[in-house]
């Protein structure tokens, strides 16, 4: 295998939504949960993407799992890889973004790396350095409350000089609009400087293209899922990639249907809500799971008296105050953890009641879940939504299977059934 695209991505619905958007560029792609053992057999694809839970844990123990995946991809051919992180750059002062962009660049020997959260086809646009989530700076977004990883400041520059040992400055917008030369001067100009990271203002989806062209010319960029569309369309527009239709292999699954809700996003739980009206949804009590009462047990119980019936849905989310106490009662990684453990625990009894269609919200929850259930890979399939395609398993001890990986604020309001209705 000789890959024209290799990428590492801080969690696993962030490395589905990046799969999904190398698909539809017309890479054929996989997504592996953590660095692949040299035993598992893989398709010819053109890009892999290599799926860690990296975003919010130690930052040393980040590293050094993103050093091993750029071993990895490297071996395999990838004169290029991108460090996939979230479009709201999750991040706290400690990192990850910041540590993991700095021995990685280090690793690649690139004098300056590029480093872009833009996504502007979905609401993700970057202006002066500030990342905005739609009409409103990062900080006055939802993801100030997010539980694991608050935001709040929108100045990208500012965050990133925050948590990494590089020097950080910017390619405005002024300097993207005149093209990709404009960019690779500017770029010079600030390795001249001693600058070693420079963040990339992008406003519009065209300029992901420009911005993707300028980075394959190194061999180590950061962002975004934007950013993949970029460097996507940059290797077929070149030619080192022949465009491929997406996966359509549909082989029918079949069998029960269960979703799993962590996520705490108002996006997700507005899901939740909507899916009520079609489906039991099961709400567990988060205080009750981090006090260890039963509630994984109770869930199952109640998923075997359902499950013959047609789809259910257990959901542990909660609003952001719910979510605020909880953590000042028992701390925010105990309560985290506890709930991730509680939902891979039910998906496991889940797989062994014979699912083998799952939708799991949320990227902690998705991370816990994939880890408990042991999948090596993925083989990216259709898009349920932007940014979420059906996943076919690659690999797994279990057989075939299909799954749907979402980040929270991911999906319509009636995503739960618009991904059963694309998983048979």
């Amino acid at each position: 295998m000789t890959l024209a695209l290799g990428c590492i991505a801080d969690d696993y619905t962030g490395a589905s939504d990046l799969a999904d958007m190398l698909t539809r560029c017309g890479l054929r792609t996989v997504q592996t949960i953590g660095v692949p053992d040299d035993k598992l057999a893989l398709p010819e694809v053109d890009a892999v993407v290599v799926s860690l839970k990296s975003r919010s844990i130690e930052a040393a123990t980040a590293v050094a799992r993103s050093r091993e995946a750029d071993k990895w991809l490297r071996a395999r051919g990838a004169s290029h890889v991108l460090f996939k992180i979230c479009s709201t750059f999750d991040s706290t002062d400690a990192g990850n973004i910041g540590p993991v962009m700095d021995a990685l660049r280090a690793d690649s020997g690139d004098a300056i790396v590029l480093v872009t959260p833009a996504f502007p086809g979905t609401g993700r646009t970057v202006y002066q350095g500030n990342l905005f989530v739609g009409s409103v700076p990062l900080n006055e977004s939802p993801l100030k409350d997010h539980p694991l990883n608050p935001m709040h400041d929108s100045n990208l520059a500012r965050v990133l000089t925050r948590q990494s040992r590089s020097k950080v400055s910017l390619v405005d917008l002024a300097t993207v609009a005149k093209g990709a030369d404009a960019i690779r001067a500017r770029l010079a100009e600030l390795a001249k400087q001693g600058i070693s990271a420079a963040v990339i203002d992008s406003v519009f989806d065209p300029e992901l293209e420009t911005i993707g062209q300028v980075a394959l010319d190194h061999r180590l960029s950061v962002g975004a899922s934007g950013m993949g569309l970029g460097l996507a369309r940059g290797l077929v527009a070149s030619g080192r990639v022949k465009a491929a239709s997406p996966n359509a292999d549909q082989k029918a699954v079949g069998g029960p249907v269960a979703c799993l809700a962590g996520s705490c996003s108002q996006a997700t739980l507005a899901q939740i809500a909507q899916a009520e009206k079609s489906m039991p949804v099961l709400r567990l009590d988060p205080e009750k799971i981090v006090m260890g009462e039963g509630e994984a047990e109770r869930a199952l119980a109640w998923a075997r008296q359902h499950l013959g019936k047609g789809p259910i849905l257990i959901a542990s989310s909660s609003s952001p105050d719910q979510v605020a106490a909880l953590q000042a009662k028992h701390g925010r990684d105990a309560a985290g953890h506890a709930i991730e453990q509680a939902m891979a625990a039910i998906s496991e009894g889940l797989v062994i009641a014979g699912v083998r269609r799952l939708v799991i919200a949320g990227g902690e929850t998705s991370g816990a879940v994939v880890d408990r259930l042991g999948i090596p890979a993925f083989l990216v399939g259709p898009e349920i939504a932007a940014g979420v395609p059906v996943l076919r398993c690659v690999g797994w001890s279990k057989g075939e299977a299909v799954m749907a990986l979402k980040s929270g604020n991911f999906g319509g309001p009636d995503f739960f059934n618009d991904a059963i209705g694309l998983m048979p």
